[in-house]
């Protein structure tokens, strides 16, 4: 059997309808929408199958995502219960889907947990100009210098998602994002995009929400991994939950290594599943190293072609 990678994406994998297709025609999706909407006072039906501002704030984004990453996950071992993990791995958001996924925290607390998180990273943003920069078409030596650089001027810009090569992205104050934005370009940058975001994620502005983020952890995370999981700080594998709480506190103000991840475990696994909506990492995965295949489950149509495909 093949040795296989379950995989999560992070914030920006959202969109208005994800998971609907589940929620029509799975009992046990419409559970978890119920139980989620529940403990945190919110619903979801309404937030991610109707149009409307929240799905995209960051407090809300967050639980969204992941609670349709583990419904796809959980409908996958429905039907696939002999299937195991070698590893578990996310991007950002992700991680939190993949320590839900391996067993060491319930998908209930897993929604209250990030959807703290997002507000505490919203909270930490909220009285300055956050922001988020795209750099396309440069090496990560390159962006990293411009960025050191930068930040010996006094400047507040750090990179943030090490995505694939010539995609990194930067995190830090918006105006000196800006001001960075021809400098990039003169280094050979073929695009400097800022993002549409108000968050600066995975720098030293988050600083602020990584105690509560920890305190919040202690009394959810469980010594109870399936396999381990991939942090996004180190790119090793961890099984602890001492070792979960530092790392995803960590994972905070520290850049997302997801390339380096998929680079250090695509001689472990044969075979990558992404769960939840879009092909965001499957198109990653394609670019970087070896090209880890992937395949994905989005909906029950993509269900059944995994199911047929590695189930039978």
């Amino acid at each position: 059997m093949s040795k296989i990678a379950m995989i999560f994406a992070g914030q920006g994998s959202q969109a208005v309808g994800m998971g609907k297709d589940f929620y029509e025609n799975s009992e046990l999706a419409r559970e978890m929408f119920e139980k989620a909407g529940e403990r945190i006072g919110v619903d979801f039906k309404a937030l991610i199958f109707e149009e409307n501002e929240k799905l995209n704030e960051t407090a809300y984004t967050q639980p969204a995502i992941l609670l349709v990453q583990m419904i796809a996950y959980k409908l996958f071992k429905e039907v696939c219960p002999d299937v195991k993990a070698e590893l578990f791995l996310g991007h950002s958001l992700g991680e939190f889907s993949a320590l839900c996924a391996s067993g060491a925290i319930d998908y209930v607390d897993a929604v209250e947990l990030v959807h703290n998180r997002g507000a505490y990273m919203q909270e930490a943003c909220s009285e300055i100009e956050a922001g988020m920069m795209a750099i396309v078409g440069l090496d990560d030596a390159s962006v990293e210098k411009i960025c050191a650089d930068a930040q010996a001027e006094g400047k507040k810009v750090w990179p943030a998602n090490y995505n694939q090569d010539g995609q990194l992205v930067v995190a830090g104050l918006k105006p000196d994002l800006v001001s960075l934005e021809q400098t990039f370009k003169d280094a050979g940058a073929k695009r400097a995009l800022v993002l549409n975001m108000s968050v600066a994620s995975h720098c030293a502005l988050l600083e602020p929400a990584v105690a509560k983020l920890g305190a919040l952890m202690e009394n959810m995370v469980a010594d109870n991994f399936e396999a381990p999981v991939i942090s996004n700080v180190t790119t090793n594998a961890y099984s602890s939950k001492a070792d979960a709480i530092a790392l995803l506190k960590e994972q905070l103000t520290s850049p997302v290594k997801y390339k380096q991840s998929i680079e250090a475990i695509e001689n472990d696994v044969d075979l990558a599943i992404e769960f939840g909506n879009g092909v965001v990492l499957k198109g990653l995965n394609r670019r970087i190293g070896k090209g880890l295949t992937t395949l994905n489950i989005s909906d029950m149509a993509s269900l059944e072609k995994v199911k047929e495909e590695i189930c039978s």
